[in-house]
């Protein structure tokens, strides 16, 4: 028996078929007829690509890709020739101009189909997915570091300024001078903003009290607190997933962290709103496979999308707007952000922002099951 057979006899004891195989890769790989249309893809296609099989299944490739033709032309000629090549660092440009383009690794390997008929086999590695891995792993480490400094400091903060808000409350009920006790009450006045202040830099005491539900709950939970605070001239609208399954997480948790998202992407656009310019964010929810967050890979994540359409974030501020007290408004405390990414890391998952001049998107991502080293 030759060593193929005894594989596939393996896979076939172990109750594992070709197609259950290749959905576990990372690695898109597709199958293209003579026509170059699609004929097989796996998941990590359909996460490269934004789009499920049933939908790109019969669809030219050269066709989902901005200014495709040239691609269109390598890939008739390795049809033609039978003759299999690898491109370095192609960039697909998926979706509009206006969208990054997506760097890859491209191998092309010439096959015939059962029918004789000849077809391409595609593998598609994905080499800018490592740069953001590389980019997360040193975002978490960095929020763990700088989470633990604060929440260092602000113990430490908090112990004079009880001692202080308490002689002040001492002085104040011996004083019978109303003028003087203005002023008691005004430095305890302040020792609790101060007391708020550091408490919300500790951030939630209490562990996520975790259950099965829905992300969309916590979506229209959103847009409802939003809609009751009142922004004129600002939209909220959703573009929802609705096969998307249920989560165990804690609601009031993710509440709190996509309410800080959505409120900070309001404020950005406060000023554009009052200029009479259209305002508008919009709320996404998609299932993303094979996906990486910090050192674990899951094979299904939920992804969140909070997309505004405002000025932008600058990018010296990009890679910092997570970091308590990191904020680029006069009037903000620079805490929602860091709760929030403090708030989604609690269940295992994270927070990304990508960021230019009328887009800025804030992606969540929930792992549904616990994840591979």
């Amino acid at each position: 028996m030759s060593n193929r057979m005894r594989q596939d006899q393996a896979l076939t004891t172990a109750g594992l078929g070709a197609a259950t195989l290749l959905d576990q890769l990372a690695t898109a790989v597709l199958v293209l007829d003579g026509g170059l249309r699609m004929r097989y893809l796996n998941s990590a296609t359909e996460m490269l690509f934004g789009a499920s099989a049933r939908r790109l299944v019969g669809t030219p490739l050269p066709g989902l890709v901005t200014q495709g033709e040239s691609l269109a032309e390598r890939l008739l000629e390795a049809l033609s020739s039978e003759a299999p090549y690898t491109e370095r660092e192609l960039n697909l440009q998926l979706g509009s101009a206006a969208d990054a383009p997506v760097v890859v690794d491209c191998m092309v390997t010439p096959m015939r189909l059962g029918n004789g008929a000849r077809a391409l086999l595609l593998e598609l590695h994905q080499q800018d997915r490592h740069m953001r891995i590389s980019r997360d792993e040193n975002l978490l480490t960095q929020q763990q570091a700088s989470r633990a400094v604060v929440r260092g400091l602000a113990h430490e903060i908090k112990n004079p300024l009880g001692g202080l808000r308490g002689a002040a409350q001492l002085l104040d009920a011996e004083l019978h001078d109303p003028e003087l006790q203005d002023y008691t009450r005004v430095i305890m006045e302040e020792a609790d903003r101060l007391q708020q202040l550091v408490d919300t830099l500790l951030g939630p005491n209490l562990p996520p009290r975790m259950r099965e539900m829905n992300i969309h709950q916590v979506m229209e939970r959103v847009r409802t607190l939003v809609a009751a605070e009142g922004h004129p001239g600002i939209t909220v609208r959703s573009d929802y997933d609705p096969s998307l399954p249920s989560l165990v997480a804690d609601p009031d948790q993710l509440i709190q962290a996509v309410l800080n998202i959505v409120r900070n992407a309001i404020e950005a656009l406060l000023s554009q709103s009052r200029r009479g310019q259209p305002a508008e964010v919009v709320l996404f929810t998609r299932a993303q496979r094979q996906f990486t967050i910090g050192h674990r890979r899951h094979r299904l994540v939920i992804r969140v999308d909070v997309v505004d359409n405002g000025p932008g974030i600058p990018p010296e501020f990009v890679e910092q707007i997570f970091y308590p007290m990191v904020t680029g408004r006069a009037e903000g405390t620079g805490l929602g952000l860091s709760i929030a990414q403090d708030l989604i890391g609690r269940h295992g998952g994270m927070i990304e922002c990508q960021s230019r001049p009328g887009e800025t998107r804030f992606s969540i991502f929930l792992p549904l099951q616990q994840g591979e080293p």
